[in-house]
């Protein structure tokens, strides 16, 4: 079994700004220990509260599937005095707006998204077995990024290897948790109030066996016996006036006598330019990532199990580049024998593997820069700092004009971009990647931090 806590330590340790989060990923894999859940403000904050804010608005209702119950959902919206406001909603831990200040002075909603809590309920990630939907913002889990064959082996005190199987809705593989992933369900709400900063700190429990269904139900041909074990999320995100937004996972294995394979993520969709900027805007923006190597992918984006240099391919992004810059070069050597990474994916999709932390690439709360993004239109700017081993760069590859977003216009290819912070795809059928089991009764925490200027 590749316990928890037992691989090489892959970097050096980080030092969070939540008392929540001590206790990291240790060389990648998920951290086996307890930790306190109270929050101490993001580092560049402690100083004063001016200027920060949370409200509250009911956003509609819809039927909860845990309980089959009609449940109210709510619009929680944190200000701080630099003018930037989030909007964050209790379905599916939906990052719907960040407003962000330009250079222009002019303000502009820098994510995509929907306008309607109807618009999130039947296109953002609906629980079909193709594609799943674009995931506008949400919180992704209990796995993100995809399981091979919706198949993975435990093992289990007392049992052994045991082998769990989750709905198919992509390539025939499970996305994103499955038909009915996190993103799916209304979570509880609580404010959160500190030195420094304010946050919404979002609770949802997923039972054991979760996402089990019969043999012929949708993406479960032959059954699914769901992910084992009780998992209890609690994510908070946090506003301070260095313009930073932190996330701050909490995962409990709730079981006495189960582990189980949890990976989450937030789904953002950024355009600096603003989301209701002209199609195509976002593959003029500049971005890096601090990455030397990248995941290549099999025909249905399932990771091959090595990693290659990006160097000499269009996935190096060691430098600044704009994102479409080399999109479209399938010409280019992608170190992958066989498949061309940039047709499998109609662009980019795929995980890189952060470099080691130095003390050039440390950051807010101690943590490892993931990437930075620019817009010279605007002049806004988004670092993405982390305590995880990967980021999934997405250039929303597979929106094709058919959804009408929260300004009311179309979004096609080229309209936003994901820094999706985060383990790698396919964990827990691939040994040689840090590990994303959890046993039963620990916890793992993680912060990813995402500051912006202008």
């Amino acid at each position: 079994m590749r316990g928890i806590g037992r691989q090489r330590r892959l970097r050096g340790p980080v030092i969070l700004g939540m008392a929540a989060v001590v206790a990291v990923a240790v060389g990648g894999s998920l951290a086996a220990t307890q930790a306190s859940a109270a929050i101490k403000a993001p580092a560049a904050a402690r100083g004063g509260h001016g200027g920060l804010s949370i409200s509250k608005q009911y956003f509609g209702s819809t039927v909860e599937p845990y309980t089959g119950k009609e449940t109210a959902v709510y619009r929680y919206t944190l200000s701080n005095a630099k003018g930037l406001s989030v909007k964050i909603l209790t379905y599916g831990g939906i990052l719907q707006e960040i407003n962000v200040p330009g250079a222009n002075g002019r303000e502009a909603d820098v994510l995509l998204g929907f306008k309607t809590l109807q618009d999130y309920v039947t296109e953002d990630s609906p629980p079909v077995t193709s594609n799943g939907g674009p995931y506008f913002g949400e919180l992704i889990g209990r796995y993100g990024n995809r399981i091979a064959n919706g198949k993975f082996t435990l093992d289990q005190p007392g049992a052994g290897p045991v082998t769990y199987t989750v709905p198919i809705n992509n390539n025939g593989n499970s996305l994103h948790g499955g038909l009915v992933g996190f993103g799916n369900h209304i979570w509880a709400a609580q404010e959160v109030h500190g030195h420094g900063y304010v946050g919404l700190q979002l609770t949802l429990v997923s039972p054991n066996g979760d996402q089990a269904a019969a043999a012929g139900t949708p993406g479960c041909p032959n059954g699914c016996t769901g992910y084992p074990a009780e998992l209890k999320d609690v994510t908070t995100f946090t506003l301070n006036n260095a313009n930073q937004l932190g996330i701050h996972y909490k995962l409990t294995n709730e079981s006495t006598n189960l582990n189980t394979v949890t990976n989450v993520t937030d789904h953002a969709y950024f355009n600096l330019a603003g989301e209701a900027s002209p199609a195509g805007a976002a593959d003029g923006q500049q971005q890096q990532i601090n990455a030397d190597k990248y995941t290549p992918t099999n025909t249905t984006q399932i990771p091959l199990g090595y990693q290659a240099s990006v160097f000499g391919t269009p996935f190096n992004f060691t430098t600044p580049q704009t994102i479409g810059g080399r999109i479209d070069d399938v010409s280019a050597p992608d170190n992958s024998p066989g498949y061309n990474q940039l047709l499998i994916a109609q662009g980019y999709d795929h995980n890189w593997v952060l470099n080691a932390q130095t003390a050039a690439t440390t950051g807010p709360d101690g943590l490892n820069l993931a990437a930075r993004a620019w817009d010279p239109s605007s002049g806004r700017e988004l670092s993405v700092w982390t305590d995880q081993p990967g980021v999934q760069v997405y250039t929303s590859n597979f929106l094709t004009g058919t959804l009408v977003g929260i300004s009311g216009h179309t979004y096609r290819q080229g309209a936003g971009y994901t820094f999706e912070t985060q383990h790698y795809p396919d964990s827990p059928n691939q040994p040689s990647f840090p590990s994303t089991e959890l046993d039963a009764g620990k916890t793992f925490t993680s912060t990813t931090v995402f500051a912006f200027s202008s």
